[in-house]
């Protein structure tokens, strides 16, 4: 069963650290071109983990469209 909710990335002040792929314990998170993280909500389980742990703060975690 899919978390109500799920992380999302602010792109404009994510500085590609790398720490929330390193975290997150579904490998949702990766770094696919150096410039910024992308999570994967489909495979986002929405622990907070990654937004807890990222150093710029530019992770929040925001409800899934339905509530589901």
């Amino acid at each position: 069963m899919a978390s109500r909710r799920y992380a999302e990335v602010n792109q404009e002040v994510c500085v590609a650290c790398g720490t929330c792929a390193f975290i997150c314990p579904m490998e949702a998170a990766d770094i696919p071109d150096g410039c910024w993280a992308e999570i994967d909500p489909a495979v986002c389980v929405g622990c907070g983990a990654c937004a807890k742990a990222c150093p710029a703060g530019c992770i929040d975690l925001v409800e899934r469209a339905g509530g589901r």
